[in-house]
């Protein structure tokens, strides 16, 4: 009876050592579940401060780029508008060229007729 009581003994010394273990292993296990949760945490936090970082970035970029670009398009339509102005200031001294020149091509018309019609005269005269 002896050994039977022994027996028992070291058999519920072996279930209370079981119990702990299982205790100490389950305590183990929900310590790295919540670091793994902790870790998955940070890894989310830095997920999201990168991807709010790179659109930042993204959207700083195409600001910059839209102003480049209309800066691009405002200096080209100055460019533009000079040149314009150019060539209606030299369309319009070819117009008072031509002007000038229908005048004196009407004049020297006139002119011509007029010493035609002297010449007529001069020679009926004769």
């Amino acid at each position: 009876m002896e050994q039977e009581t022994m027996l028992k003994e070291i058999l519920k010394a072996l279930e209370i050592h079981s119990n702990h273990m299982h205790t100490k292993m389950q305590e183990m296990e929900n310590r790295l579940e919540t670091k793994m949760e902790e870790l998955e945490n940070r890894l989310e936090t830095k997920i999201k401060e990168m991807e709010n970082r790179l659109e930042a970035k993204m959207q700083k970029m195409g600001n910059q780029l839209r102003t480049e670009m209309r800066q691009m398009v405002e200096n080209l339509e100055e460019k533009m508008n000079e040149r314009f102005n150019r060539l209606e200031t030299k369309v319009d001294s070819l117009r008072i060229e031509l002007s000038e020149t229908q005048e004196t091509v009407d004049f020297l018309s006139s002119k011509t007729l007029q010493h035609e019609r002297k010449i007529r005269e001069l020679y009926r005269q004769q």
